[in-house]
């Protein structure tokens, strides 16, 4: 009887780790110090094993094992056996059987493979757009929850799917966002109960509602090579979907980032594989780096050095070559939230994370990521309300740096309501005004709600879901923050290529960024001050067609009285008009150009409480007064 598959282990090429198509069958690859290897080979759909076949103790080296595989493998799916147990292909390409979010049938096998490569997929003349660090705006979503709520209007079968990405790319543009960054996108598991980064995820059997207590976010070790089958959907492609959202996002001038997560036990080499396949085959142009990646070996390698690589470690490394590494952490937030509601000591802080670009490696800021509160709940809540995680409280963090304006959650108290609105503009323009790289949390542009939960992590409902109806309810912190993004990108002053020096380095007569206090050019930084004033001169903000940019003076006070500014005195010819001014309770909080109201009083100007101000110097014809930069 003639073998249906013949077996060679004499293969004097290298081949890459999982399985490769080759002429007339496969090469399969699979690490592990296991004494006796073997592929399982099942068809598609099908319990019953097919075929299983030994590695040749010939094809091993050290401890990887190889062999070259001649027959048909259509329609098969596989994975390795290692001293009798059963376990999942690492460098698998692709897991469309497990089409279906959360599904049960997940718990009763082993995750199989296609034995397939990759389809054919027509790139066309995609480019990646290398948007610089100092010009890019970040939005940050999870696949399944930016557009699973029925609000989204996204159809049903595209619900929670990368296609579902693609809906929203229009918005996303007008918002002014260039990147996406998506949560991890990879191949992970649902339903595995046992560990997370930040303690132990429930069971599914121990609580009342298990297909509510989920592994929602993913930040579990993972299958990292495949994108996630569930996002793409029962009956479509799961690499043909992610290929065509990076593609499409491409087109309309915006980046792909992805997150993918490592929890310390994967070798180097397979980070380093992993983070170059994504690269390589998917066209990403940013990976965020999550728990404990190899940090030295991604910076250091070629092929990566035009990849944006996000992490919380970088240090101070040194780059030749384009600027692609940034700091990824929490600190900004933290302490950004601390001067928003009025804590001591915060000024230093503030003019540290305001100016914070470092040359070699860039900054991502933010005001709000995935684990904590939203911007919403971030002024709405004091402490959080993490219930229906069914942990009696114990999960999640309880340093939240937050406030809630007088009242606990939900309220209909106009004054409390209207102080939340106006400190969640005081936070776009601390975010969108600061030199580092900004990242919004999708939906916070329009006030989404958790209802308090700081750690969602296992809430696959509305807690988690992005809630469009709240776009008409809070369009005009909509509106607001869509100009502030406007606002920054046609002023380089507030991305400059590298921080500020805040010294005079072009002699020009005044530094590139100065701090103020109530007084010109008298900063006070004393514990127990709140406010704080910046000026921007504007012959150190080049904009692309080689003009100077506008002078600014941000005005800054968190205290709960009303301050008097001191404005500095503008070069000859200009005078200050307001920009910006988040106790305008009659309007929008902003002032389009042509539109800036004059200051009556160009010396000094009233701040309100818990109020941002920010002006801009406009040349005035009728000004002729000669005054000295610096008084």
């Amino acid at each position: 009887m003639k073998k249906a598959y013949r077996v060679s282990a004499d293969e004097s090429r290298l081949y890459p780790m999982g399985l490769t198509e080759i002429p007339g069958g496969i090469h399969a690859a699979f690490a592990s110090p296991a004494s006796s290897c073997a592929l399982l080979l099942y068809r598609k759909g099908r319990k019953a094993l097919k075929e299983r076949i030994l590695f040749p103790e010939a094809g091993r080296i050290g401890n990887v094992w190889s062999m070259t595989v001649q027959g048909d493998f259509t329609d098969l799916e596989y994975t390795f056996e290692a001293d009798g147990k059963e376990v999942p292909d690492p460098y698998g390409k692709s897991f469309g059987e497990r089409a279906r979010w959360a599904h049960a049938e997940h718990r009763e096998r082993v995750p199989r493979a296609l034995c397939r490569g990759q389809e054919p997929f027509d790139w066309g003349k995609d480019r990646n757009p290398e948007i610089p660090l100092e010009d890019t705006v970040i939005y940050h979503m999870h696949v399944r929850g930016f557009t699973k709520h029925p609000s989204s209007g996204v159809s049903q079968e595209d619900r929670g799917t990368f296609r579902g990405i693609l809906d929203k790319i229009p918005y996303m543009k007008e918002l002014g966002v260039t990147a996406v960054e998506i949560m991890p996108p990879a191949e992970f598991e649902e339903l595995i109960p046992e560990k997370l980064p930040d303690g132990p995820l429930l069971s599914v059997e121990s609580v009342s509602s298990p297909e509510k207590k989920i592994n929602y976010w993913g930040y579990i070790p993972a299958l990292g090579f495949a994108p996630k089958a569930a996002y793409a959907g029962e009956g479509r492609t799961p690499e043909r979907e992610f290929k065509n959202l990076a593609k499409c996002l491409h087109e309309a001038g915006m980046e792909l980032i992805i997150e993918l997560y490592f929890d310390g036990t994967q070798p180097q080499a397979y980070g380093l594989d992993m983070v170059r396949w994504w690269v390589r085959e998917y066209h990403v142009d940013g990976v965020h780096l999550v728990g404990y990646a190899p940090l030295d070996l991604l910076a250091a390698d070629p092929f990566l050095s035009r990849t944006k690589l996000f992490a919380n470690g970088w240090g101070e490394r040194k780059k030749e070559g384009a600027r692609h590494l940034a700091e990824y952490g929490p600190e900004f937030m933290l302490e950004m939230r601390s001067f928003l509601k009025g804590d001591e000591g915060q000024l230093d802080n503030l003019a540290k994370n305001i100016r914070k670009n470092p040359e070699a490696v860039g900054a991502v800021n933010y005001m709000a990521n995935t684990d904590g509160f939203t911007m919403m709940d971030m002024v709405s809540y004091d402490r959080k309300h993490n219930e229906a995680n069914g942990e009696d409280g114990r999960d999640g963090t309880d340093y939240n740096q937050s406030w809630n304006c007088g009242a606990e959650g939900p309220t209909r108290k106009k004054k409390i309501l209207a102080l939340r609105k106006k400190q969640l503009k005081n936070a776009m323009l601390l975010l969108f005004l600061s030199q580092g790289t900004p990242l919004l949390m999708a939906g916070d542009e329009f006030g989404r709600t958790k209802k308090g939960n700081n750690n969602s992590y296992c809430q696959d409902n509305e807690i988690s879901w992005v809630n469009w109806g709240l776009l008409k309810t809070n369009r005009d912190l909509y509106e607001f923050t869509k100009y502030v993004i406007a606002f920054r990108k046609a002023h380089p002053v507030f991305h400059m290529e590298k921080e500020p020096a805040l010294m005079d380095y072009r002699s020009v007569g005044i530094p590139d960024v100065s701090y103020h206090g109530v007084k010109a050019w008298r900063p006070e930084f004393e514990s127990f001050r709140r406010q704080l004033g910046i000026f921007y001169c504007g012959k150190y903000g080049i904009k692309p067609d080689g003009g100077e940019d506008d002078y600014f003076y941000v005005a800054c006070n968190m205290h709960w009285e009303p301050h008097a500014f001191a404005l500095p005195h503008l070069p000859k010819g200009m005078t200050w008009h307001i920009a910006f001014d988040t106790d305008d309770k009659e309007g929008s909080g902003f002032f389009e150009p042509g539109r800036e109201p004059v200051l009556e009083n160009p010396r000094e100007v009233m701040v309100m409480a818990r109020t941002i101000m920010v002006f801009i110097g406009k040349k005035d014809s009728a000004h002729n007064e000669t005054t000295p930069l610096i008084d």
